[in-house]
């Protein structure tokens, strides 16, 4: 069997070495951190979403770019399998709302530690503290490492799992792009995703700190429905985050780049508007003689009741029983259409990945290797490869890390 060369100890590189381990190889993980999966532990709030317990085509659904590179990957080895591998790796593993995977425990921990048992149980060799500054080539085919205390490290194959840009504090700088570069490979425009957005109003750092639960989101961008979802999201000094936000964010790529998009939250999605308006007539007549300020804020969280009453256009003093019909109907449409304007997107160090990457064009989709470069694998989010929030970008990297893995000669 061949000497193997993973660089990159995170997810994908773990995987790609456990499965290439298996199979009999001689494999090495070059991690320049003090230890593996650094950017694992903290991917879902320190709990980590494994992957998204849906069919393979919902999964594909979930994809924003290059979904067809990913037939292969996902068909080959998909979350059945993934769930599998860690169950019988001794995490018990529990699913929520929208298909989510977490281990029943919420801590990411044993995910790495799971890992880790894996590749010692395997044979495969770890080496922290080790940073790969070159990958070495020579008509055609790959013959290993430079280190950056200058020494070469031979190797039949070497498996790129770098990452990308984001959460550049665990070691993710981009190296996987350089190589890439230097080997003749092209790399799309990087873009931070899965980002917090920035909205131009005033009146959304007043409610700094706010969550809002079981909300319905819909984005536009001039006539485009770009986004719709329910779930979480919660306002911040300069806009709004969350899953809700997050998701959103992978959407928007191209348009923000054609001009502005809207951002509109129903409040009360469970409720139409004629039930909304309904309920509101229930309180308006049990409270007629009271002012508005006093009657409306049995509707919404305390924080949010200031803003509604400011945009409401109706006088937070106004008696009940004065206000006219047209007042009501077109504060009922604020709580069905709460409105902020997107400005901007977060940065690289908010980011949850990164969007672009190696040119998927230039890597056999069935296999992960280089068409430049033969014994040269490109795995997880170093590929122009990403997703939305739920667990489906650690599906790519799992489902990427095992068919290089596999591929392997």
């Amino acid at each position: 069997m061949s000497k193997v060369l993973i660089v990159g100890g995170g997810a994908a590189g773990m995987m790609a070495g456990v499965h290439a381990a298996r199979r009999g190889h001689e494999v090495h993980i070059l991690e320049k951190n003090e230890k593996l999966g650094k950017k694992l532990y903290i991917t879902g709030k320190g709990r980590c979403n494994v992957t998204n317990n849906y069919e393979v085509e919902y999964l594909l659904r979930a994809v924003m770019s290059n979904t067809k590179f990913l037939y292969s990957a996902f068909e080959t080895w998909d979350s059945r399998d993934v769930m599998e591998f860690f169950e019988q790796a001794g995490v018990p593993l529990k699913v929520e709302r929208g298909g989510r995977v977490f281990p029943q425990s919420d801590h990411s921990s044993d995910i790495i530690k799971a890992l880790e048992r894996e590749l010692k149980k395997a044979g495969a060799q770890i080496h922290l503290h080790t940073e790969v500054k070159e990958i070495k080539e020579e008509d055609g085919i790959v013959k290993g490492v430079v280190l950056s205390d200058g020494k070469f490290l031979s190797g039949d194959s070497v498996i790129v799992a770098t990452g990308g840009l984001s959460y550049q504090a665990t070691g993710s700088t981009g190296d996987g792009y350089r190589f890439a570069k230097e080997l003749g490979h092209n790399v799309t425009d990087l873009e931070p995703s899965l980002v917090p957005l920035v909205t131009a109003e005033d009146y959304i750092p007043k409610l700094q700190g706010l969550s809002l639960k079981n909300v319905d989101l819909t984005i536009k961008c001039g006539k485009k429905l770009i986004y719709r979802d329910r779930g979480e999201m919660m306002f911040t000094h300069f806009g709004v985050t969350g899953p809700l936000i997050l998701s959103a964010s992978a959407r928007l790529g191209k348009w923000m780049k054609k001009g502005e998009c809207k951002g509109y939250i129903d409040l009360k999605p469970a409720l139409t508007l004629e039930q909304l308006d309904a309920r509101v007539l229930r309180e308006f007549e049990a409270g007629k003689n009271k002012q508005f300020k006093n009657v409306i804020g049995v509707l919404f969280p305390a924080s949010l009741t200031p803003v509604m009453l400011e945009l409401g256009k109706i006088p937070p003093e106004k008696k009940i029983h004065e206000i006219s019909r047209e007042e009501r109907l077109r504060f009922e449409e604020l709580v069905k259409a709460f409105p902020f304007t997107i400005t901007g997107t977060g940065q690289f160090k908010e980011a949850i990945i990164t969007r672009g990457g190696v040119a998927v064009k230039e890597i056999h989709p069935g296999r992960m290797e280089s068409k430049k470069v033969k014994n040269l694998y490109f795995i997880g989010e170093v590929l122009d490869l990403d997703a939305i929030t739920g667990g489906y970008n650690l599906q790519i990297a799992w489902s990427t890390a095992y068919l290089a893995a596999q591929a392997i000669r």
